[in-house]
């Protein structure tokens, strides 16, 4: 008998995660590394895991996650949004506690472009009257 697997992803930013769960001791890899070693920050760590506390299954599931494109804070995000939406699959239940947490939402904020005339995107270069 195998075990159940249950599959989402998520993005943010430019970041692509594909997270894969599975009933387990709470194991947690991200791109083959531990996820408090490639998490560097202890936010980003605690990020991550809020959904899993939300719904109390912190030591439930063994997650793998291979994350792709941005920087650590995207990749968290990311990661974040893809273990929400995998743990629909596992009980619909939990989605109306996600949702009002606010986990469910795609975060959908990219960078502004810079536009011509300015150093960057809103940013004008200094005035001078004479």
């Amino acid at each position: 008998m195998t075990k159940a697997t249950y599959y989402a992803t998520g993005r943010r930013k430019v970041s692509v995660a594909r997270v894969y769960m599975t009933p387990g001791d709470g194991a947690f890899i991200i791109n083959g590394k531990e996820f408090k070693d490639y998490l560097c920050r202890e936010t980003l760590a605690i990020d991550v895991m809020q959904p899993l506390k939300l719904v109390d299954c912190e030591k439930s599931y063994s997650i793998t996650a291979n994350v792709k494109g941005g920087g650590l804070t995207g990749q968290t995000g990311a990661i974040r949004l893809g273990i929400s939406r995998a743990l629909i699959q596992v009980n619909e239940d939990y989605r109306a506690s996600l949702k009002a947490a606010g986990f469910l939402t795609r975060d959908s904020r990219r960078v502004e472009r810079k536009k011509y005339g300015q150093p960057g995107a809103r940013k004008r270069f200094q005035f001078s009257k004479r």
